[in-house]
């Protein structure tokens, strides 16, 4: 998001945080119904201009919303007149920042009953699944496969083996992923799920297997240089045959011994 609507963004979660929090184990009901608002502003055009459109007055947005969604929560109408009340620089901004407070919630929910930190590696073991299943992969992120073929997939594979929150992640990913790859959006939701508990995301490759002395070691200098908690993911690939490649957010340090023989490899070459 550009700066308005990040800065619009930001106002409607830190607003919507302390509803959330106070819901309880009914935040994933809201989380739900936001998920049915985004949906609906991304297949009406007119909506969205209307939802967005910085000339018209609050009170029209508001009287609006009420008009459209009386049937969903009171708690989910206030936070879509609030999100909707604000400046938005695209008006897609509108959608992709009611997606993320309902994230925030499923998340939120997590933290309350202790499970956020499983949530987050259930994730991860996920996302590492797809990358070395590509034929499952393809299947899930299969754009023209019916949404509910996708879901009902997704259920399939994770049966009863994950936690509430992390099967309605994953559902929700498989049922619209709002033009981004399914990986991607996994790794959001990492990166939501490690910024809850206030600490960065880090994805580490390796040709062999870390000790937890050395993860820990890792995880304090790479703390020590970003400044907070980093959650360290680490996938072995022997392919990468030796060294290191560190993504923290979009920086990427790769020390691989893979990246180095490439490297010499274009000097030799150039």
């Amino acid at each position: 998001m550009r700066g308005m609507s990040q800065a619009s963004r930001n106002g409607g979660m830190e607003a919507f945080e302390p509803v959330a929090t106070a819901a309880g184990r009914e935040a994933p009901r809201l989380a739900v119904e936001i998920f049915s608002v985004v949906d609906l502003l991304d297949s009406s055009n007119s909506l969205r201009h209307a939802l967005t459109d910085p000339a018209r007055p609050g009170t029209d947005k508001g009287t609006l919303v009420t008009a459209l969604f009386s049937r969903l929560d009171p708690r989910v109408r206030a936070v879509v007149e609030d999100f909707a009340s604000r400046r938005w620089w695209h008006e897609h901004d509108l959608g992709d920042a009611l997606e993320d407070a309902a994230v925030e919630a499923l998340l939120i929910s997590a933290e309350a009953d202790g499970s956020l930190d499983t949530v987050e590696g259930e994730l991860f073991r996920i996302e590492r699944l797809l990358a070395s299943e590509r034929d499952l992969y393809s299947a899930l992120d299969n754009r023209a496969a019916l949404p509910a073929a996708r879901v009902e997939l997704a259920r399939t594979l994770l049966g009863s083996r994950v936690t509430a929150v992390t099967a309605a992640l994953i559902e929700r990913v498989c049922t619209t992923t709002r033009g981004h790859r399914l990986v991607k959006k996994l790794w959001y939701f990492q990166k939501a799920a490690a910024a809850r508990r206030m600490r960065t995301l880090a994805h580490v490759t390796v040709a062999v297997e870390l000790t937890p002395e050395q993860e820990g070691r890792l995880a304090a200098t790479l703390g020590r240089r970003y400044g907070r908690d980093i959650a360290l993911k680490v996938t072995v690939d022997p392919g990468v045959m030796g060294g290191m490649k560190v993504q923290v957010g979009h920086q990427v340090t790769d020390g691989t011994l893979l990246a180095r023989l490439g490297s010499a490899r274009e000097i030799l070459v150039g």
